[in-house]
């Protein structure tokens, strides 16, 4: 398993202008966050360090959602909020239903997520709010950047409730195609058109039917750590042992499911899904263990929780015991572990 997360540094670029448009003073935020101009130079840096640049913007200017496609000023706890709102919905269209609607209630965007489905397709984009004359200036010629970022925030969104990631038909852009377009491939893994009248990603409209797969124990280490996993995608992995590990979530601090449960779940017997575990070369105990040890990982790359708030996060009443056990899995403590990823 690997250390840390990347991003690219576009992302990091987008919002430092946006910062600098504001007349923020870039080399005093870079070291408060810990990033260097030649970091910046790098084609990726650690998601930790974007999300604490990304938490310190929205302090200062009072936008939680700084750097994407709002029309406007967001508030803060506005997207706690509207994860409460969506949390309990029985599926992924429901879900996004109440995200449309909950903009239409929040102050300060004049804008708002929206499906629209044609047939067998179904499409994100945006649309402006009512009565918001506005809206419809901010979605006139919003800069690529902005675009790109928000489109892929919502994506990585939508994978996250549902446990793996949604695989996009086609993804449109109002501007013409950049250079870096590798980037965009690479981020949306699908064909893409520029120069289109609108923004927006496609993906099969059957994918709204399906359940949101996360308990309200994941929830709640997601918004812990928010924004870092609305940055790191959720991989396309549909075998057995990535539907379990999606359903185990990060939050390890409640009883997990029994082997007989988690069958149940899956619409199995017990002895079946030993079965396809066993074809992946894992045990149900040994899946638990990994899912443990990455969700500590994570947990440990967003500097604003403690070892101590880790070591409760995945399950550990005292720290000494997850120190003791984190050592064994990955031959470091988390302090170690943390100092060396942060240096990395």
């Amino acid at each position: 398993m690997s250390k840390g997360q990347t991003i690219s540094t576009e992302y990091v670029d987008s919002l430092l202008s946006h910062a600098a448009q504001q007349g923020y003073h870039l080399p005093t935020l870079l070291q408060a966050v810990g990033l260097t101009e030649a970091q910046l130079q790098q084609s990726q840096i650690p998601v930790m360090q974007f999300a604490r640049l990304f938490q310190q913007l929205t302090e200062l200017l009072q936008d939680e959602q700084f750097g994407m496609l709002t029309g406007g000023k967001v508030p803060r706890g506005s997207f706690r909020m509207m994860c409460y709102a969506i949390q309990h919905c029985t599926d992924l269209g429901t879900a996004l239903q109440r995200c449309s609607d909950f903009y239409e209630i929040c102050q300060g965007p004049t804008i708002k997520p929206a499906i629209s489905i044609d047939g067998e397709l179904a499409r994100f984009h945006y649309l402006p709010l009512a009565g918001q004359e506005q809206g419809s200036s901010a979605l006139a010629n919003p800069p690529p950047a902005l675009i790109r970022t928000s489109l892929s925030i919502w994506h990585h969104f939508i994978s996250w409730m549902l446990g793996c990631r949604l695989p996009l038909l086609k993804a449109e852009f109002t501007f013409s195609q950049p250079n870096h377009h590798q980037d965009y491939q690479l981020l949306f893994q699908c064909p893409l058109q520029f120069n289109q009248a609108d923004n927006g990603f496609y993906f099969d409209a059957s994918w709204l039917q399906r359940p949101l797969i996360q308990t309200d124990a994941a929830w709640r280490g997601f918004l812990k750590t928010a924004p870092h996993q609305l940055m790191v995608m959720v991989n396309g992995d549909h075998s057995i042992s990535a539907r379990i590990r999606a359903r185990f979530g990060r939050d390890f601090s409640r009883a997990l499911p029994s082997l007989e449960q988690m069958a149940q779940m899956e619409g199995m017997s017990a002895r079946t899904l030993r079965r396809h575990l066993a074809a992946e070369g894992l045990s149900y105990s040994a899946l638990k263990q990994q899912s443990r040890y990455q969700a500590a990982v994570d947990y440990l790359a967003c500097p604003e929780l403690s070892i101590n708030d880790v070591a409760a996060l995945v399950g550990f009443e005292d720290p000494s015991p997850f120190i003791r056990a984190f050592k064994q899995w990955s031959g470091m403590t988390p302090g170690e572990f943390r100092t060396d990823s942060i240096g990395s």
